[in-house]
């Protein structure tokens, strides 16, 4: 997978330095100054021929190359569009341009002079926070069942020249490359197929991610344990399939050992065919997907562990297949939870609260600061938001409101749903506390209610992703929300 290498430094002529590509941001309508006005007339007036001709036009995005001068081998002129107007979703625009113009081009280093470029709701440091993971991200390319995977983006150095100081700049296009690097293991782990990423190589990653680092630990707990825990409503959604379940436990400890963490717990069916109640074929191998918010959290934790976040942070997978068989659990099935709770299944393609109720009361055992779920859980969150806001629901509203403020920052996007008491009775059951569903309507909502009664203990934030963890068309993974998470944690870190 291609990686970038971020620095900053101050550029004194830009004219007289040395790269394969010169980037020069310019606003609609600007007179050339500063260092463009150097290029410009080091390059024989190229710069503003092009922009008198009408070949470039500064459109927000818009890119245009230029033989270079000096020792630089090209000039790229990248538009930003009207100045008053460049704020947050124009410089993300920006960025888009300027990795589409870079993949076009075999230039292995690139200078950005950003100069005194400037977003209106935003300092540089979140530019270069932004740029850093937005470029990482875009880099991404699927390659492990592929013979000719597409090629790789040529760019593996890109120099900043802003008016930060070089630690302060650096700092930020660390950190965005760290989110940027964990969004491209949670896009790689979703699109392998089923028959690849199974609980047992979630397990094989989790330990790979702890070889040689000393502050994260990673546990393994195996069915025979699962089952002397009392873990009767997982292990009911792998009892049809020949996978072993499996859930995985990483603590990382970057902060004093006495300071509570931070718990995040992933939905990890790494192949759901709705078991009994088996889904209809149209897009059953989308549902490789449904590890969706156990790639997130492998995302997140790759990420916090490049930034060395000082903070705790403990994540727990549920991982197993959902598969029909002549032992899979049946509609109409009772099975106890680890918290005691016994769940009538009504249909066994609600499956991901099964595992995730499990996954929820074992986390108690580290009095966590916040915990937070994140699961592929519900077509009907589908339905509500569609695949630009994930659905959050919480029981404290100062948790869902920094969560939604992580999001908004980081712009990986939740919605705030109820969590109300009226909706819980839609689960009564006659034969056990608690139905697995409750109903064709607010299906969204009923399952994090379902979930809320296993999260008493703590604070809790259910994050649902149905609809955000990947697009159909081109079928692909979005690496969300590992930005938001990121951000979340970042911002419990004071970073």
């Amino acid at each position: 997978m291609s990686t970038i290498k971020f620095s900053a430094r101050k550029v004194e002529d830009a004219s007289t330095a040395t790269s394969a590509c010169a980037v020069l941001p310019l606003f609609k309508g600007e007179a050339l100054s500063g260092e463009a006005k150097k290029l410009d007339k080091a390059s024989g007036g190229a710069i503003s021929a092009s922009i008198k001709l009408g070949d470039f036009k500064g459109k927000t995005g818009e890119g245009h190359t230029l033989l270079g001068c000096g020792k630089l081998k090209r000039i790229l002129l990248i538009g930003c569009g009207e100045k008053t107007s460049f704020d947050r979703s124009a410089a993300r625009e920006f960025v888009g341009g300027l990795y589409a113009a870079l993949n076009h081009l075999d230039a292995k280093d690139a200078l950005l002079l950003l100069g005194d470029i400037a977003v209106t709701d935003g300092d540089e440091a979140w530019l270069l926070e932004m740029l850093a993971r937005q470029l990482t991200s875009s880099a991404y390319r699927y390659t492990e069942t592929v013979s000719k995977p597409r090629p790789a983006l040529a760019l593996n150095r890109l120099v900043i020249a802003g008016s930060l100081s070089k630690g302060a700049a650096e700092k930020a296009l660390a950190a965005g490359a760290a989110t940027g690097s964990g969004i491209n293991v949670a896009r790689n782990l979703a699109d392998l197929p089923g028959n690849y990423c199974t609980p047992s190589h979630l397990a094989a990653q989790a330990r790979k991610l702890g070889r040689g680092n000393k502050k994260l630990k990673v546990q393994i707990l195996e069915e025979k344990k699962m089952r002397e825990l009392g873990m009767g409503s997982l292990l009911s959604v792998t009892a049809g399939t020949d996978e072993p379940a499996k859930l995985i436990v990483m603590e990382y400890t970057g902060a004093k050992k006495s300071d509570r963490p931070y718990v995040l717990v992933g939905k990890g069916i790494t192949f759901d065919s709705g078991g009994i109640s088996l889904k209809p074929g149209a897009k059953m191998d989308e549902m490789k997907y449904d590890m969706g918010g156990a790639a997130s959290v492998f995302g997140t934790m790759t990420a916090i562990t490049e930034m060395d976040l000082p903070l705790n942070v403990v994540a727990v997978v549920a991982a197993a297949e959902n598969m029909p068989s002549g032992r899979a659990t049946k509609p109409g099935d009772v099975v106890t939870s680890m918290a005691g709770k016994t769940i009538e299944v009504l249909n066994t393609d609600a499956e991901g609260r099964l595992v995730l109720c499990d996954a929820l009361t074992y986390v108690e055992r580290y009095k966590p600061a916040a915990v937070i779920d994140i699961a592929t859980l519900t077509g009907a969150c589908v339905v509500a938001l569609g695949a630009h806001a994930s659905g959050l629901y919480a029981n404290k509203d100062e948790l869902a409101e920094q969560l939604l403020a992580a999001g908004i920052e980081s712009h990986d996007r939740a919605w705030h749903m109820p969590l109300w008491s009226e909706y819980t009775k839609q689960l009564k059951s006659n034969f056990a506390d608690l139905a697995n569903i409750g109903g064709p309507g607010g299906g969204s909502v009923t399952a994090a209610c379902f979930l809320a009664e296993f999260t008493k203990a703590y604070d809790w934030a259910h994050l649902d992703i149905a609809g955000s963890a990947w697009s159909s068309a081109p079928k692909g993974a979005t690496g969300r929300p590992v930005g938001l998470l990121t951000r979340y944690l970042q911002d419990r870190a004071g970073k």
